[in-house]
């Protein structure tokens, strides 16, 4: 079965990498900026749309902010990516936000920045992959009519192209989002040199029409509320910048500088891209609304339901290269197939956030290992899931999930920039250096600006799109902040009550003639009590196993092996492809080639658990192998239980069943405790239970 199984996922993802592979999938800048960089720069797509959307709403005339809105959006980017590049110098471990949170301002913090960094990851595949289907849709129209299975068929796809490794994921990437950018600085050259060299009059087409104000004449109060949520909207552009941050561990050496090079690039392609497409739309009068068919007017009528209103991208593209050009046909194709790829943005940050999550306990430990491609496969296929059902829920539909959008960049923003504030505050207090110290309060005066700007921008985008949709992203923080925070609660209460003390010994007992093995992945309470009821077998020969998968973890276990004295041999085994099942199996063989007469016993700690959702964080390995041992000949398994406190319920759970299925229940009806007597006795093993024919019958 294993066989049958392992060459479709060969075929889907590629041979298995050794982890002395894992320098060769390290990125290079070139390969790095498409991976983490696609979501900020595919914004420029639809950003500054958005700002003149909301603008429409007082008329075309309120066109005329734009530009102030942008100038706002750009010391923002700037800010942020300023900010951003003390990060990745300070905290190069692969953090993040999160890391930054958590030193600084404790473990509450970085788990709320931890929890909206999650949901933003799902959302941007959700918008990303729903924004792109609807794109492709308007030149497609079976895709229209199918697009939420559309879109959960591109999530697939992409899982499977990430699941193949990151550095061959980026080299597919990394094509069309050379294409997208290279085709919108083109644009915007030919055309500033058509407009300001040769002068042509160049026309969007939708310069002729007029738009509808819903509100004129605003001011006061109205005004500068309608000019916040523009800039709200337009934020959208700095989607994805905290990535490069997360991901500096998937960069080459030197990894900080590297990703601070990366940083600057992309702030400076973002910013570049959005100005120019914002300055285009108002040289050639690009028209947008709100609901257009009914606010987008045609010497004074309504265009209707079958309008559909093109990108703001698009329009300008049309007007500088012409429409049904060869340029603008592969810029808007460009401009599709990036969207597509944004997501990648995610594919790539959530996982390695969720590894460091899982590695201080908030996420199963699963998460934290490789999969055969050196990729964190269990976040890529978590993310894909999470997103998949996203996507089912609101249909696919890109306006409805857009509402929800944002509330967690910033959320994890504002709480980065203000850890940074401490983290300098912290360094300044001890500091004497004076060439030192003035780097320092250069780089304590850019993060207080950017934890006021982006708290600001927060507070705005709160205040505009909560009734829109934001208490959703909101809902789904406080959903991971709960089961992050119970998850570490239990790994916990478990390592404390596993730990093995200096007092825990084992028995020693003579050893018989089975060659019996246990396995071992750390020292103790489980691993103490499987050792001594190994020794009660009277083994001829017996030994402890372990599998090698960190070496750290593997060092640290021989020596603490040798401190404590333990007489039973310990052999590791090499793992190179981080699987802990083949290793045992293929040695357990070929003691059974070498001595095809001996019996093979093999001992495997277990722990036993009580509620249904801890089944998914213990004993995955343990479950494996015994499924290949059992079908092994020669080979007999014992599982050395080792009951946590929560197996109580189980146990009670077992009590009640047992009580109500003995026989003759039904008949008899519930029938309390005899007098003197506590409830719940009677369902002890050993009780008897009369029959109504006088027999006793005794309940196991």
């Amino acid at each position: 079965m294993s066989k049958l199984t392992d060459v479709p996922k060969r075929i889907l993802i590629g041979r298995a990498l050794r982890s002395d592979k894992l320098g060769e999938t390290l990125l290079p800048k070139r390969i790095a900026l498409p991976v983490f960089a696609s979501d900020p720069l595919s914004s420029v797509a639809y950003a500054p749309g958005q700002v003149m959307i909301v603008l429409s709403v007082a008329g075309a005339s309120a066109y005329h902010y734009s530009p102030w809105i942008t100038v706002a959006i750009i010391v923002l980017m700037f800010t942020v990516v300023a900010s951003y590049r003390q990060n990745v110098h300070a905290y190069p471990s692969g953090g993040g936000d999160y890391e930054v949170a958590t030193t600084n301002l404790g473990p509450r913090a970085g788990l709320t920045v931890a929890s909206a960094l999650l949901v933003d990851y799902v959302l941007t595949v959700a918008v990303s992959i729903s924004s792109g289907v609807e794109n492709l849709g308007s030149a497609v129209p079976f895709i229209v009519e199918h697009k939420t299975a559309c879109a959960i068929g591109i999530i697939v796809l992409l899982t499977l192209m990430n699941l193949r490794g990151v550095r061959e994921s980026g080299k597919l990437f990394a094509i069309p989002t050379y294409v997208f950018v290279a085709g919108v600085f083109i644009m915007i050259a030919w055309g500033a040199y058509r407009g300001l060299i040769l002068g042509d009059d160049m026309k969007a087409p939708t310069a002729g029409y007029e738009i509808k104000a819903e509100h004129t004449g605003l001011a006061g109060f109205a005004l500068v509320f309608l000019l916040l949520r523009a800039f709200s909207d337009g934020c959208a552009a700095l989607t994805g910048v905290e990535a490069i941050s997360n991901g500096v561990p998937a960069f080459r050496k030197p990894k900080s500088r590297n990703a601070a090079t990366t940083l600057a690039l992309m702030g400076g392609l973002a910013v570049t891209m959005f100005c120019g497409i914002i300055a285009l739309a108002l040289t050639t009068d690009v028209k947008m609304a709100e609901n257009p068919a009914k606010d987008l007017l045609k010497q004074g009528v309504a265009l209707g339901e079958n309008y559909t209103q093109d990108p703001v991208i698009t329009q300008v593209a049309a007007a500088v290269f012409g429409d049904g050009s060869l340029l603008f046909v592969v810029l808007a194709a460009a401009t599709a197939l990036v969207l597509f790829l944004a997501a990648n943005t995610a594919y790539n940050g959530f996982p390695l956030l969720g590894a460091i999550l899982a590695q201080d306990r908030y996420l199963p430990r699963q998460l934290h290992t490789r999969g055969d491609r050196l990729a964190f496969s269990n976040g890529i296929v978590l993310l894909a899931g999470a997103a998949a059902v996203l996507v089912y829920i609101y249909g696919a539909d890109s306006t409805r999930l857009i509402q929800l959008y944002i509330v967690g960049v910033f959320v994890s923003f504002t709480l980065s920039q203000t850890g940074m504030v401490r983290h300098w505050n912290r360094h300044l207090a001890t500091e004497q250096d004076p060439a030192v110290r003035r780097r320092m309060l250069r780089s304590r005066a850019i993060n207080t600006f950017g934890a006021f700007f982006t708290g600001l921008v927060l507070a705005v985008v709160l205040l505009t799109k909560f009734t829109h949709g934001a208490w959703v992203a909101l809902l789904g923080m406080v959903f991971f902040y709960g089961v992050m925070t119970a998850i570490r609660r239990h790994y916990d209460s478990v390592s404390g009550e596993l730990s093995a003390f200096e007092e825990d010994e084992y028995e020693t007992v003579r050893p018989s003639r089975v060659h019996s093995i246990v396995l071992v992945s750390k020292i103790h309470k489980p691993t103490l009590r499987a050792l001594a009821y190994a020794k009660l077998m009277r083994s001829h020969k017996l030994e402890a196993l372990s599998v090698s998968v960190d070496a750290a973890e593997t060092k640290a276990l021989q020596e603490e092996w040798t401190e404590r004295g333990i007489d039973v041999p310990l052999k590791i085994l090499d793992s190179p492809y981080r699987e802990i099942t083949r290793p045992a199996i293929d040695y357990v063989k070929s003691l059974r080639r070498e001595s095809p007469r001996d019996v093979i016993s093999v001992f495997i700690p277990e722990y036993v658990v009580g509620r249904w959702y801890e089944h998914l964080l213990h004993n995955q390995s343990a479950l494996r192998l015994k499924g290949r041992l059992l079908f092994t000949p020669g080979v007999m398994v014992t599982s050395v239980p080792w009951q946590l406190d929560s197996s109580e319920l189980a146990r009670k759970r077992a009590r009640k069943r047992a009580e109500w299925h003995a026989p003759g229940a039904v008949r008899r009806g519930p029938v309390g405790p005899p007098k003197g007597e506590k409830a719940g006795a009677a369902a002890r093993p050993d009780d008897a239970a009369p029959r109504p024919d006088g027999v006793t019958e005794t309940r196991a």
